[in-house]
């Protein structure tokens, strides 16, 4: 069964600010769980307390879950009739989550400037393919950051091996008219960026290569990243297609064609893109993402950067006034975006 239409015509309302984030491409990122059954040791977690630390120390554990499945689909469909536009599902890893299928299978129909995209590691996919064949998902970005359960072990210390998450990979593309993989560079899996590339290559499937995005759950391996330098140079001796994109949120990236397949690649060196609270912020020298996503986390918080907890707006008291939910987030938006938060 589907979500109801909301209508949240307000026109005392100013929605500028998001609708501006929207047409610059900015997300609604919905993490369903901050749990995973694989550990990456650069997991940011959308702020939550990553699955590495919460192995190491039981006592730091990431927050309850507050939201349920009609939650979920209110704050959606409210920041859809909003203006926002692209809406990714992260955890975690979401397919873990038993809040995956009741939101998925009932999301509101897209419209056609729309998307819906799921972010996984790609064990569970084959599990869960009956249902999520009917859903409206328009993509699926499966997570590929190893290419040997050598490496898997490194990066995730988890006994799955790396035929679980290639086998989901396949079984997605079966499924889904769009796959893409993205890998975060490190030194653990330098040596495979080459096979992880051959791979996407061969099977048509566009990827994206990412820096390490540094946190304060993260800094102790630190020196584990790796400049996309490299990754460059050996891109630009399989193609002369490449142009960068500017879109006015986040990091630029530098986007090249081989053979009519689009690999990215998000470069620091292309520089971040910074509004109105950023200026006073003072982990913007630490920041390399700058203001791109709008994250929601499984307790019903919403916060516009991934640094910044103390931006965090709760919004669960909202869920039963789809039009003051959307309002209420306008709002924030719009006091980020002018620095007045």
């Amino acid at each position: 069964m589907r979500t109801a239409h909301v209508s949240i015509a307000t026109p005392e309302v100013d929605w500028t600010a998001l609708q501006n984030f929207a047409a610059l491409r900015g997300q609604l990122r919905v993490s369903f769980t901050p749990r995973c059954n694989i550990a990456c040791w650069f997991c940011h977690n959308e702020g939550d307390v990553p699955p590495p630390l919460t192995r190491q120390d039981r006592s730091q554990q990431p927050r309850p879950r507050g939201l349920d499945p009609e939650g979920h689909l209110a704050l959606i469909t409210s920041l859809m009739e909003a203006g926002l536009k692209r809406v990714y599902f992260t955890g975690g890893e979401p397919l873990t989550s038993p809040m995956a299928r009741p939101v998925l299978e009932q999301l509101p129909e897209p419209g056609a400037d729309a998307s819906y995209t799921l972010i996984t590691n790609g064990t569970r996919v084959r599990t869960h393919r009956s249902w999520l064949s009917k859903t409206y998902l328009d993509k699926v970005k499966v997570s590929l950051h190893y290419f040997s359960d050598e490496s898997l072990q490194a990066i995730a210390g988890t006994r799955i091996g790396i035929n679980a998450v290639l086998d989901g990979i396949e079984t997605a593309r079966e499924i889904f008219e769009r796959v893409e993989l993205n890998t975060v560079l490190q030194r653990e899996n330098a040596h495979e960026v080459g096979q992880i590339l051959d791979f996407a290559l061969e099977r048509r499937m566009p990827m994206q290569f990412i820096e390490l995005v540094g946190t304060g759950f993260n800094e102790g391996r630190a020196s584990s990243a790796v400049s996309a330098d490299e990754i460059l140079t050996y891109l630009r001796t399989l193609t002369s297609d490449e142009h960068t994109e500017v879109a006015g949120v986040g990091q630029g990236r530098r986007v090249f064609r081989i053979d009519g397949v689009e690999i990215d690649v998000i470069h620091r060196n292309l520089g971040r893109h910074h509004v109105g609270q950023c200026g006073t912020c003072q982990l913007r020298t630490t920041c390399v993402e700058g203001f791109w996503a709008l994250r929601v986390d499984h307790d019903g918080g919403i916060q516009p950067c991934l640094l910044r907890d103390d931006l965090r707006l709760d919004i669960k008291e909202l869920l039963a006034d789809p039009a003051r939910l959307a309002e209420v987030v306008a709002g924030h938006i719009t006091s980020f975006t002018e620095g007045t938060l």
